[in-house]
Protein backbone atom coordinates (compact mmCIF):
# COMPACT_ATOMS: atom_id res chain seq x y z
CA UNK A 1 0.00 0.00 0.00
CA UNK A 2 1.10 3.30 -0.86
CA UNK A 3 0.91 6.60 1.59
CA UNK A 4 -0.97 9.19 -0.32
CA UNK A 5 1.32 12.38 -0.73
CA UNK A 6 0.31 15.86 1.47
CA UNK A 7 -3.19 16.90 0.50
CA UNK A 8 -4.68 13.81 -1.82
CA UNK A 9 -7.84 13.53 -0.90
CA UNK A 10 -8.58 9.30 0.56
CA UNK A 11 -11.95 9.53 -1.00
CA UNK A 12 -13.59 7.79 2.04
CA UNK A 13 -13.01 10.59 4.54
CA UNK A 14 -14.25 13.67 2.42
CA UNK A 15 -15.90 16.07 4.30
CA UNK A 16 -14.24 14.66 7.86
CA UNK A 17 -12.60 17.48 9.86
CA UNK A 18 -9.85 16.13 10.07
CA UNK A 19 -8.96 14.17 6.78
CA UNK A 20 -5.84 15.17 4.12
CA UNK A 21 -8.27 16.81 1.70
CA UNK A 22 -8.78 19.86 4.34
CA UNK A 23 -5.15 21.22 3.40
CA UNK A 24 -4.01 22.97 0.52
CA UNK A 25 -2.66 21.13 -2.53
CA UNK A 26 1.03 21.45 -4.09
CA UNK A 27 4.48 21.35 -3.01
CA UNK A 28 4.47 23.46 0.51
CA UNK A 29 8.32 24.32 2.15
CA UNK A 30 8.78 25.93 5.62
CA UNK A 31 12.19 27.55 7.03
CA UNK A 32 13.53 28.88 10.18
CA UNK A 33 15.80 30.24 12.34
CA UNK A 34 17.10 30.10 15.59
CA UNK A 35 20.13 31.72 17.68
CA UNK A 36 22.92 29.34 19.28
CA UNK A 37 20.70 27.91 22.35
CA UNK A 38 24.42 27.65 24.10
CA UNK A 39 24.99 31.40 23.96
CA UNK A 40 21.63 32.31 25.51
CA UNK A 41 22.04 29.24 28.00
CA UNK A 42 25.33 30.85 29.36
CA UNK A 43 23.92 34.48 29.31
CA UNK A 44 20.82 33.20 31.54
CA UNK A 45 23.42 31.35 34.04
CA UNK A 46 23.46 32.39 37.99
CA UNK A 47 19.59 33.67 37.64
CA UNK A 48 16.57 31.85 39.01
CA UNK A 49 14.07 29.70 36.73
CA UNK A 50 11.86 32.64 37.12
CA UNK A 51 14.14 35.80 36.27
CA UNK A 52 15.54 33.38 33.12
CA UNK A 53 12.64 32.75 31.59
CA UNK A 54 11.31 36.30 32.53
CA UNK A 55 14.90 37.65 30.49
CA UNK A 56 13.94 35.11 27.33
CA UNK A 57 10.36 36.87 26.99
CA UNK A 58 11.62 40.14 27.27
CA UNK A 59 14.96 39.53 24.69
CA UNK A 60 12.59 38.16 22.67
CA UNK A 61 15.09 34.76 22.39
CA UNK A 62 13.36 31.50 22.62
CA UNK A 63 14.70 27.94 22.06
CA UNK A 64 15.08 26.27 18.82
CA UNK A 65 12.17 23.86 19.48
CA UNK A 66 9.76 26.67 20.12
CA UNK A 67 10.90 28.01 16.82
CA UNK A 68 10.68 24.80 15.28
CA UNK A 69 7.17 24.25 16.37
CA UNK A 70 5.42 27.76 15.67
CA UNK A 71 5.05 28.04 19.70
CA UNK A 72 4.70 31.79 20.45
CA UNK A 73 2.80 33.84 23.45
CA UNK A 74 4.88 32.74 26.59
CA UNK A 75 3.87 34.24 29.80
CA UNK A 76 5.41 33.16 33.02
CA UNK A 77 5.13 33.31 36.65
CA UNK A 78 5.76 31.43 39.26
CA UNK A 79 4.86 27.94 38.85
CA UNK A 80 2.55 28.66 35.95
CA UNK A 81 3.16 29.06 32.21
CA UNK A 82 1.35 29.99 29.57
CA UNK A 83 2.20 29.12 25.61
CA UNK A 84 0.04 28.71 22.48
CA UNK A 85 0.38 27.01 19.21
CA UNK A 86 -1.72 27.34 16.20
CA UNK A 87 -1.76 24.26 14.52
CA UNK A 88 -0.43 24.32 10.73
CA UNK A 89 -0.42 21.29 8.20
CA UNK A 90 3.03 21.01 9.03
CA UNK A 91 1.70 19.39 12.26
CA UNK A 92 -0.44 16.76 10.67
CA UNK A 93 -0.25 12.92 10.73
CA UNK A 94 -1.34 10.60 7.99
CA UNK A 95 -4.39 10.66 9.52
CA UNK A 96 -5.17 14.49 9.08
CA UNK A 97 -4.27 15.35 12.48
CA UNK A 98 -1.73 17.19 14.49
CA UNK A 99 0.89 14.47 15.65
CA UNK A 100 0.43 13.46 19.12
CA UNK A 101 3.99 14.00 19.44
CA UNK A 102 3.55 17.89 18.65
CA UNK A 103 0.85 17.90 21.52
CA UNK A 104 3.11 16.44 24.00
CA UNK A 105 5.99 18.50 22.98
CA UNK A 106 3.87 21.29 23.61
CA UNK A 107 2.54 20.07 26.92
CA UNK A 108 5.77 19.11 28.10
CA UNK A 109 6.75 22.50 27.00
CA UNK A 110 4.37 24.15 29.55
CA UNK A 111 4.55 21.38 32.75
CA UNK A 112 8.64 21.65 32.31
CA UNK A 113 8.05 25.64 32.24
CA UNK A 114 6.37 25.57 35.30
CA UNK A 115 8.20 23.78 37.09
CA UNK A 116 11.60 25.85 35.82
CA UNK A 117 9.90 29.19 37.26
CA UNK A 118 10.18 27.46 40.80
CA UNK A 119 14.23 27.01 40.75
CA UNK A 120 16.73 29.13 42.47
CA UNK A 121 19.41 30.29 40.55
CA UNK A 122 22.17 27.39 41.89
CA UNK A 123 19.32 24.55 40.58
CA UNK A 124 18.07 22.77 37.50
CA UNK A 125 15.81 20.08 36.48
CA UNK A 126 15.15 17.27 33.92
CA UNK A 127 11.70 15.51 32.90
CA UNK A 128 11.37 11.63 34.84
CA UNK A 129 8.27 11.13 33.02
CA UNK A 130 5.18 12.17 31.14
CA UNK A 131 1.96 11.11 31.37
CA UNK A 132 -0.18 12.51 27.99
CA UNK A 133 -3.92 11.93 27.52
CA UNK A 134 -5.66 13.12 24.18
CA UNK A 135 -9.22 13.89 24.55
CA UNK A 136 -9.79 15.11 21.09
CA UNK A 137 -8.46 15.35 17.60
CA UNK A 138 -6.73 18.58 16.87
CA UNK A 139 -6.26 20.05 12.86
CA UNK A 140 -6.70 23.22 11.65
CA UNK A 141 -9.83 24.18 12.66
CA UNK A 142 -9.75 23.80 16.40
CA UNK A 143 -7.94 27.27 16.05
CA UNK A 144 -5.30 28.75 18.41
CA UNK A 145 -4.56 25.91 20.88
CA UNK A 146 -3.40 27.37 24.63
CA UNK A 147 -1.23 25.30 26.96
CA UNK A 148 -1.31 26.10 30.43
CA UNK A 149 1.54 24.63 32.91
CA UNK A 150 1.33 24.51 36.57
CA UNK A 151 2.92 23.28 39.52
CA UNK A 152 1.08 20.85 41.59
CA UNK A 153 3.99 20.06 44.11
CA UNK A 154 7.41 20.89 44.69
CA UNK A 155 9.82 19.33 46.98
CA UNK A 156 13.22 19.42 47.52
CA UNK A 157 14.30 17.01 45.12
CA UNK A 158 11.24 16.64 42.84
CA UNK A 159 8.53 18.64 41.08
CA UNK A 160 4.91 17.75 39.71
CA UNK A 161 3.55 19.14 37.34
CA UNK A 162 0.03 19.49 34.99
CA UNK A 163 -0.35 21.18 31.19
CA UNK A 164 -3.86 21.49 30.17
CA UNK A 165 -4.27 22.03 26.35
CA UNK A 166 -7.90 23.59 25.17
CA UNK A 167 -8.40 24.63 21.65
CA UNK A 168 -10.06 28.19 20.63
CA UNK A 169 -13.40 27.12 21.65
CA UNK A 170 -11.89 26.62 25.21
CA UNK A 171 -12.55 22.99 24.99
CA UNK A 172 -9.90 20.90 26.90
CA UNK A 173 -8.30 18.48 24.21
CA UNK A 174 -5.19 17.11 25.87
CA UNK A 175 -3.89 16.91 29.18
CA UNK A 176 -0.41 15.84 30.90
CA UNK A 177 1.50 14.94 34.14
CA UNK A 178 4.86 15.17 34.51
CA UNK A 179 7.52 14.29 37.49
CA UNK A 180 10.62 16.61 37.22
CA UNK A 181 14.15 15.74 38.93
CA UNK A 182 15.73 18.67 40.58
CA UNK A 183 19.13 18.97 41.10
CA UNK A 184 22.07 21.26 41.97
CA UNK A 185 24.04 23.09 39.37
CA UNK A 186 27.79 24.22 39.76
Amino acid sequence: MRFPGPGIATGARTGYAGSVDQTQVGERSRTFSWTDPHEYADRLRGRSGLAALQAMIEQRRSPPVMHLLGMDGLEVEEGRVLVHLTPQEFHYNPLGTVHGGILATVLDTAAGCAVHTTLAANEGYTSLDLTTKYLRPVTLASGRLRCEGTVLSRGRRTALAQARLTDAAGRLVAYATSSCLVFETT
